[in-house]
């Protein structure tokens, strides 16, 4: 029963972001912790001992709580029922016969702080973030295996969000097994996944409709996709009609897995160039291999905590500058950011320094388009990360 939890008090005038319904409680707003082991789950109140919420703690990180539910009862059950619900609308409005690749639950999208779990096909992925949810592995496979039936579920994980909960990283089968690479379809496109070693698994399947949409706007253009990883926007881009395509990233593995990409989708390997490359040092370049009316930028995080921040803008500016001076009239931009610590509107004003700096009329056409499967709680705007535009260059 919810009673049987250890209690966690918070000082005065720090429950109103839990009243609010964010889903983290930082160490500075903790005035009593309970006697109970970190990862456990406890009931949050406030001075008075009135309910807030139910949480999993850890003394050892800074956002010590991660809550888990706002309504009492069982706040296992709360769990249980998020998942369905993240499932069921999954089911609903992104898995497809021509759609194999998409995330089942996104963490604090769909209220689980510390749960990311994928599907590949037949095989679910799971990650592992926070030690609450690292102490509930066994019932977490085992309520989407009843859910979601897999073939098999493989354990990746290996973020840095682990480390700041004092955790190892965990990379394995926790159901069944199967062979490590399997070929999943996404809007009918194919893919090669790795789950083993390889990052994100191979796909990041956050920028599903942004690839659609590099694929809807190609016929007929000279693509360049810089930060390439395993060469979603081209791939998409020649199956659009592009008269080439040019993946560059300084992933070697990455650029291979590329070429892999555009042979099983049956394209000609001729229109098709690949470069292990750093992306400045190729922007660089005069000339570059082609001349290109279409680039794409998806860099990595620039800037993963507040101290890289002005690195990241100047890198940000850099980059979309070096492009920007290269596109000839009428050319394309698709410039992308996944950095959190750098908002839309700071996003937008780098590429307006790259855009004076290039002495280059640009007008916006679109912005980014969320991925249904990798929804923002209302909430919990931190995880709102990913941001693009459309750029039409004069």
């Amino acid at each position: 029963m919810a009673t049987s939890f250890p209690v966690l008090i918070l000082k005065a005038g720090h429950e109103v972001h839990l009243k609010n319904r964010h889903c983290s409680i930082f160490k500075t707003a903790i005035q009593t912790f309970p006697q109970c082991e970190d990862g456990a789950i406890v009931k949050v109140c406030d001075v008075r001992n009135a309910f807030l919420c139910y949480a999993t703690i850890n003394r050892k990180a800074y956002i010590c709580g991660r809550v888990i539910g706002f309504e009492e009862g069982d706040p296992m059950e709360i769990i249980r029922k998020n998942i369905e619900r993240a499932v069921a609308m999954r089911q609903k409005m992104v898995a497809t016969a021509d759609t194999t690749a998409f995330r089942l639950i996104n963490a604090e999208g769909d209220g689980i702080p510390g749960l990311i779990v994928d599907q590949y096909g037949p095989v679910v992925v799971v990650q592992l973030t926070t030690l609450g949810m690292d102490k509930l592995r066994s019932w977490i496979v085992d309520t989407i295996s009843a859910l979601v039936k897999p073939a098999a579920i493989f354990e990746k994980s290996t973020s840095s969000a682990r480390k700041k909960e004092g955790l190892q990283d965990r990379e394995g089968w926790l159901k069944g097994k199967m062979n490590t690479k399997i070929e999943v379809v996404e809007r009918g496109v194919k893919y090669l996944i790795e789950l083993a070693g390889s990052q994100k698994t191979g796909l990041f399947i956050d920028q599903r409709e942004m690839r659609s949409l590099v694929r809807s706007i190609s016929k007929g253009r000279t693509v360049l996709d810089v930060c390439s990883y395993v060469g979603g926007f081209s791939v998409n881009a020649l199956l659009g009609g592009a008269k080439t395509a040019d993946a560059v990233d300084y992933d070697a593995a990455a650029i291979a897995r590329a070429k892999e990409h555009v042979a099983i989708n049956k394209l000609p390997a001729a229109i098709f160039g690949a470069y292990a490359e750093d992306a400045f040092q190729f922007m660089r370049k005069i000339p570059l291999p082609r001349q290109y009316d279409f680039i794409i930028l998806d860099p990595p995080a620039f800037a993963k905590r507040s101290s890289d921040l002005d690195q990241a803008k100047h890198a940000y500016t850099d980059l979309n500058r070096l492009a920007l001076q290269v596109l000839p009239p009428g050319g394309l931009l698709l410039t992308c950011s996944c950095s959190y610590q750098v908002d839309v509107q700071l996003f937008q004003t780098l590429i307006f320094h790259a855009a004076r700096q290039a002495k280059r009329e640009v007008k916006i056409l679109e912005r980014h388009r969320q991925a249904f499967d990798h929804p923002i709680n209302l909430y919990h705007p931190e995880a709102d990360y990913l941001k693009s535009l459309l750029l039409w260059v004069e």
